[in-house]
């Protein structure tokens, strides 16, 4: 149950987004089934605890999307043929980045005052003397899915200005005889803001993944900064742990010892 008409403690994501989130949910788990009627609008008015106004925006919301339909008279249908819309993965290794990336397509915008330099939090290296800025959107099928802010060492641009500015930045760069030392991916869930919801397409504080690279080179200068910005909706992260598991020689027996309960059990950890 999703209660966000009274408290308004669910900071600054319209309830909206909220409640379709939920409900693109229950699609994507198959929890409804395609051709299969959802709930009514009375029915989730009470299950959420909002506006109908609300459940209607919502509902509205997953039609644009493709993921349901309403008929006149008989209710709202889950869409028979509903696509795979996390298509995206993000690549755990320098080799599958560079190859899921290096045919991206992007479409470079103009930025009317572009930042000097990146910010660089500790241990993220020295910035270089001077940066170029380039700001991009990346799209699939003429849909916006990324928009890249990056900043690539003045030098190193110049060397080969006509590949940066006509292709994805971290594969020319990659391409280059550079003296790459590291190379680190940060991933953060966010939201969109007003410029991010416009180039993107989405709801005003729709959920965002921000990818943040920095490549440094031997002398410990951030030679690449960027940050990306996804559309949550089409983003998954697939670890494989086959390799680790393959390593395993014996599987552990369980212990014949039963631990007697504290005076004071502590809860569950949770996961970080």
């Amino acid at each position: 149950m999703l209660n966000t008409s009274s408290s308004g403690k669910r900071g600054r994501i319209p309830a909206y987004i909220q409640v379709a989130a939920a409900l693109r949910r229950r699609i994507e788990t198959g929890a409804w089934q395609p051709n299969e009627r959802i709930a009514t609008l009375e029915e989730l008015e009470v299950e959420f605890q909002v506006a109908r106004v609300t459940i209607r925006q919502a509902v509205e919301l997953l039609e644009r999307e493709g993921l349901v339909t309403r008929q006149q008279g008989r209710g709202t249908f889950v869409n028979e043929n509903v696509s795979d819309k996390r298509w995206l993965t993000l690549e755990t290794s320098w080799a599958a980045v560079m190859s899921s990336i290096r045919n991206s397509g992007s479409r470079f915008i103009k930025v009317a005052n572009p930042p000097l330099a990146p910010r660089l939090g500790k241990g993220e290296g020295q910035p270089a003397p001077s940066y170029a800025f380039l700001r991009s959107i990346q799209s699939k099928a003429d849909a916006p899915y990324a928009v890249a802010s990056i900043f690539i060492s003045q030098p190193i641009f110049e060397r080969e200005r006509e590949k940066f500015l006509k292709n994805t930045a971290l594969p020319v760069l990659a391409s280059m005889d550079l003296a790459i030392e590291r190379a680190q991916q940060n991933l953060i869930i966010g939201t969109a803001d007003p410029e991010i919801a416009e180039l993107l397409k989405v709801s005003l504080s729709a959920p965002t993944v921000e990818a943040r690279w920095i490549v440094r080179d031997r002398n410990d200068v951030a030679i690449y900064v960027s940050e990306i910005t996804y559309r949550a909706d089409c983003i998954k992260l697939s670890l494989d742990f086959s390799r680790e598991l393959s390593r395993s020689t014996s599987v552990p027996k369980a212990s014949a010892v039963v631990d007697r309960p504290s005076q004071h059990p502590r809860s569950p950890a949770c996961l970080q």
